[in-house]
């Protein structure tokens, strides 16, 4: 498959095969050149050789790179295609990887829209299969060392799927256990005008002392147009939980607050209760400080709450990129605002595993009780 002849498609080159509703390929993509790329850069970007990136532009070494040039980047892995209601996050469940690693290879972020029927690129360790005769999917998956739900749910494929020789499958990672640990990749930012370090912390959802770090600043360091910064990028794995109404229980400092990072939006739902209102973390290190996105969202959190704001805590979850994570909220509205004309007076406090309290630094142990109640320890 992978000696195939490519065709071009929207600014990307494909060679599909097609089962279920997905299609896998080898495939290429198209890389506009930035200001301070190189070949061996550009490589290292997208994960693939410098020989390989050379030769599929008929380059060497020693050949000029011009801002705004094309260059064609060979992918390593498969590609998949888009279904619907496909996110970043559900796709690389479906092949056990790293969901920043998916994106990594896509060169996106968490503002990039996917559309139904639309070819990403998949990490170079998910592979395919061609099917011989004979071959069902649990033959298969037992040849692999995966599920076979897992195998016909990567394939949009189901029991009633009829298997054919020569048709190719697209085969999932093993299952990860959970003795996998958090990890920090970097990528490279270049300065635009009007960036400064907190509307970058808050672009790549990293506090922006970590940038600092990363690149030997400080907060009185000046930045210039074209300046390439390393970002860092917190690889978060998934973890089980002891049954689907439950969430991940993620300690705050090295997973949660990457998770849900500040600006980004997500559904609070009351773990007794089930109710469930739309919130945005607008601010906040020790703990997650959070508003309510419209009035019709505070009117719901505060029918949870028996009408009435309340320091009282309740086990919730909080449901963000895919995932649902174990947590505790309060509602009583409280210093510093930023969504207006939604009816709360402040933001409330979301905690996680480990997370503390601002006023003290100190863990909170009954909003801790409650974030186990909502991880079902």
């Amino acid at each position: 498959m992978k000696k195939a002849k490519k065709i071009a498609m929207v600014g990307a080159l494909t060679l599909m095969v097609t089962i279920g509703s997905h299609s896998i390929a080898g495939a290429a993509i198209i890389h506009s050149v930035e200001a301070g790329d190189t070949y061996w850069k550009i490589s290292q970007r997208y994960g693939v050789s410098l020989t390989e990136l050379l030769s599929a532009n008929g380059a060497n070494e020693n050949s000029v790179l011009y801002v705004g040039q094309q260059v064609i980047v060979p992918t390593a892995g498969e590609t998949y295609r888009v279904r619907q209601g496909d996110t970043f996050w559900i796709i690389s469940q479906r092949v056990n990887v790293s969901v920043n690693e998916l994106m990594q290879v896509n060169g996106a972020n968490d503002k990039t829209v996917l559309y139904v029927g639309q070819t990403i690129n998949l990490p170079p360790q998910v592979k395919s299969y061609t099917v011989k005769q004979g071959d069902t999917f649990w033959i298969i998956s037992s040849k692999f060392g995966v599920g076979v739900n897992s195998l016909m749910e990567a394939n949009g494929a189901n029991q009633n799927t009829i298997l054919y020789p020569g048709m190719v499958l697209l085969i999932p990672q093993p299952p990860q256990n959970n003795t996998q640990k958090p990890s920090v990749t970097y990528i490279t930012h270049t300065v635009q005008k009007g960036d400064d370090f907190w509307q970058l912390g808050i672009k790549y959802g990293v506090p922006y002392g970590e940038i600092l770090e990363a690149n030997g600043l400080n907060e009185n360091s000046v930045l210039y147009i074209g300046q390439k910064l390393r970002i860092p990028v917190h690889n978060i794995p998934v973890k089980s939980t002891p049954g689907p109404q439950y969430g991940e229980l993620l300690d705050w400092w090295t997973e949660a607050q990457y998770v849900w990072p500040i600006g980004v939006d997500a559904k609070i739902t009351d773990f007794y209760t089930g109710i469930s209102w739309n919130a945005r973390r607008t601010i906040g290190s020790n703990h997650a400080d959070v508003e309510p996105l419209t009035a019709k969202d505070t009117e719901t959190m505060k029918k949870v709450w028996g009408g009435s704001w309340s320091w009282g805590t309740r086990p919730v979850i909080v449901e963000v990129k895919g995932r649902r994570l174990a947590a505790s909220a309060s509602a009583m509205p409280h210093d510093i605002q930023y969504i207006t004309n939604n009816g709360f007076n402040g933001h409330f406090d979301v905690h996680f595993l480990n997370s503390t309290r601002h006023k003290d630094g100190a863990v909170d142990e009954d909003h801790q009780q409650k974030i186990h109640i909502a991880a079902g320890k």
